[in-house]
């Protein structure tokens, strides 16, 4: 059963529905999720970016034999002594044609690159580093090899019957690579997690209608849909809905029918026109409804259900910038910790600021910045001028994102500053 809510406020201190710190926000989501665990089975060739359902022990060992490190001659360290030897050229060994005879003592093979070690051998010698060598015979000088060198040894990279890929991780091009190389060419995952999207507003118009007085064309959509596609989500666009709780219900028993979460855009704040929080009531449970953060202060989180399965609700601001604000600081984790993964860590660096930059204590805000390199090698970044919600373009601008702290106050130039890069995420 799923926790419920008043179970999670009861446990955060400093749990504050209307006015919810960040940090807080953050661990009061990640308490309402319970994973989906519908399970497919995919070739690798399409399970690139899915969430591997269940920990992939690996069959064999990888390598399966000692093989060379090096091209070289394969040997026996017994035979290296205090001055200088030579050993007699018995044969070759390839990869993927190993040498079958032993090798006994004061004999060598020449051996290539992943080649097996021959039986009686345990070192191998770059040719690189031979005094001598001829199709009979190698000459190696004293001290230039220590006895076992160069030798990859049979389970090295993974033993049979361990854990070469765990449960919930998000599988990469590097996964794929590995999965093949134990001879494994179907894999478990997580089915994909579907996402209901739509925006609220009488002003918002589509692409390709009449922009009429007072109206704006709808560029959330454009973003959410493209933001959970990159994150691996399959994304259900529902459009733009009208201000008025007839529609909006509609809109949400909808979404919720066909998706494992719904996402909204605008309709969370006190306006007379904003009916979301309180139709939230009724058709589900709201987590809280306001975040001390800039931009986004708005956004409810919750629960929704209608006649079936329930659904995670977010309700997101409605300027831009705190749309992508708000989902990839508080939908991104909530999404993949649904979808049964774990969350990729954003990267939080340091940059010094090349600018003062005024900040309220009491509340966490995000800006966009440039990071750039300094003449000494240093990081720097600027932020990328006016940071209001509404101005999208200063998100096609930014390279990061400056992250000023719940208690932080007005920032001097030169002083350091807490930055995520772009790179990967938007």
């Amino acid at each position: 059963m799923p926790i419920k809510l008043d179970q999670i406020t009861a446990a955060l201190p400093g749990y504050r529905a209307d006015d919810l710190r960040v940090d807080i926000a953050q661990q009061a989501i990640a308490r309402l999720i319970t994973p989906i665990a519908d399970i497919e089975r995919l070739p690798l060739k399409q399970a690139l970016g899915r969430v591997l359902a269940a920990d992939l022990v690996s069959p064999i060992d990888v390598p399966s034999h000692d093989n060379s490190a090096m091209d070289g001659y394969a040997l026996r360290g017994s035979d290296l002594g205090t001055g200088n030897v030579t050993l007699a050229v018995v044969g070759k060994a390839f990869a993927g044609h190993p040498y079958a005879q032993p090798v006994l003592p004061g004999q060598c093979v020449r051996i290539m690159t992943g080649a097996v070690i021959p039986s009686g051998c345990d070192s191998v010698i770059p040719q690189e580093l031979v005094l001598q060598a001829s199709e009979r015979d190698v000459t190696i000088a004293a001290g230039s090899l220590q006895p076992g060198a160069n030798r990859r040894l049979a389970g090295e990279d993974l033993r049979a019957g361990s854990v070469a890929l765990q449960g919930g991780r998000l599988l990469t091009p590097s996964d794929l690579g590995l999965a093949a190389s134990l001879g494994i060419g179907e894999l478990n995952v997580v089915r994909r997690l579907r996402v209901a999207f739509f925006s609220t507003g009488d002003e918002l118009r589509s692409i390709g209608q009449p922009l009429d007085t007072g109206c704006v064309y709808d560029s959330n959509r454009y973003t959410l849909q493209a933001m959970l596609e990159r994150a691996g989500f399959e994304a259900i666009d529902l459009g733009v809905v009208r201000d008025d709780p007839a529609s909006l219900e509609a809109a949400l028993r909808a979404a919720c029918g066909q998706a494992d979460a719904v996402l909204t855009t605008g309709g969370v704040s006190a306006g007379d026109a904003d009916y979301t929080r309180a139709l939230m009531e009724r058709l589900g449970e709201v987590l809280f409804w306001k975040i001390a953060m800039r931009p986004g202060r708005p956004m409810a989180v919750g629960r929704l259900q209608s006649d079936g399965p329930q659904a995670l609700f977010f309700g997101l601001p409605g300027n831009p910038v705190a749309v992508m604000a708000s989902f990839y600081f508080f939908a991104r984790d909530a999404l993949y910790r649904l979808a049964g993964a774990s969350p990729p860590a954003l990267p939080l660096l340091r940059a010094s600021s090349t600018a003062p930059i005024r900040k309220r204590p009491g509340r966490t805000e995000f800006q966009r910045g440039v990071l750039h390199t300094g003449d000494n090698g240093e990081a720097l970044v600027t932020l990328t001028g006016a940071q209001g919600s509404g101005i999208l373009s200063s998100m096609s601008d930014a390279n990061c994102m400056v992250v000023l702290g719940h208690g932080q106050g007005d920032v001097a130039a030169g002083d350091a500053v807490g930055i995520i890069p772009f790179h990967g995420l938007v």
